[in-house]
């Protein structure tokens, strides 16, 4: 059944990414009606969360947030199946850099890096940033059920020198690489929910609720003793991104535990806070949220 759902919805994938980008995006309009006016996909989580961390605002204002997170959403999804053609000179016109010498100059460090980024804007197209590192590029990411459609995933992003690993293989392979000194860059969007664990779960307000956050490359960074950027991706306009490197950390030994991921989650809420629109909204971010006594 798995391949057959592959050989069946693969050559429309094929077909969307030969598209050029003016009709990729009347196509995504298209998309935008079908998935938040008639199926309402995921509406009601992306609602709440809205709600949760913008309390203050009228429903009018946050509705007109639901119905750019949802065009922005589409655009995503199908600049994401662009991938699979887009050329590096297509990619790098459309995904800038606004001071790659902060990454740069952190190779020249001699140390391994791990990348912390958010769902926001296009975490698709970090991948174009393979072309102007020396590091090898290591991208975390949760496998897909479908193993045909992993491979496409694998595939995809191996055109940009990408190599996907899951979070299970992720230590194990940080741990290979620094026996056999290969200086990498591991990329982590640790913005979304952990899974819950009563012993690994640490506590922050984030969007001033408080909740699960993610710490694991911070303790790896440790463990391995790896410098640490932000990436702050800026959406331009459509199908255009900007991407601003933010040193976290380059003596992460100094840094009291937590520190440092507590710099990332302001840092993705600064952002959040501007232009709300272009966050991932669909997930259920705030699942595990403390309740009030």
């Amino acid at each position: 059944m798995q391949l057959l759902a592959y050989l069946l919805v693969y050559p429309i994938i094929w077909l969307i990414a030969q598209l050029p980008f003016r009709l990729l995006y009347v196509f995504s309009d298209g998309i935008y009606i079908l998935m938040y006016r008639i199926i309402g996909y995921r509406k009601k989580a992306v609602r709440k969360n809205i709600q949760l961390a913008f309390p203050t605002l009228s429903d009018s204002e946050r509705l007109i947030i639901e119905k750019k997170s949802y065009r922005h959403l589409c655009d995503m999804f199908l600049e994401m199946i662009k991938t699979l053609s887009i050329s590096q000179k297509e990619i790098e016109k459309r995904f800038t850099y606004t001071n790659l010498e902060v990454y740069t100059d952190l190779e020249k460090k001699g140390k391994s890096i791990a990348l912390l980024c958010a769902h926001y804007a296009s975490y698709e197209w970090v991948i174009s940033m393979n072309h102007h590192i020396q590091f090898k590029g290591f991208a975390i990411y949760k496998r897909i059920n479908n193993p045909y459609f992993d491979r496409l995933v694998k595939n995809i992003r191996s055109r940009f020198k990408a190599y996907l690993i899951t979070t299970k293989e992720t230590k194990p392979t940080i741990e290979a690489n620094a026996k056999n000194g290969v200086l990498s860059l591991y990329g982590f969007a640790s913005d979304q929910t952990p899974r819950w664990s009563e012993t690994n779960l640490y506590w922050h307000h984030f969007m001033g609720i408080e909740t699960p956050i993610h710490y694991g490359a911070e303790s790896l960074a440790k463990q391995f003793d790896m410098n640490m950027i932000y990436l702050r991706v800026k959406k331009l306009k459509r199908g255009y991104y900007q991407g601003t490197f933010e040193v976290l950390s380059e003596d992460v030994h100094s840094e009291p535990d937590y520190k440092i991921s507590e710099r990332f989650m302001a840092k993705v809420e600064e952002q959040i806070r501007e232009q709300p629109e272009y966050y991932m909204w669909t997930h259920k971010r705030w699942k595990h949220k403390r309740r009030k006594e």
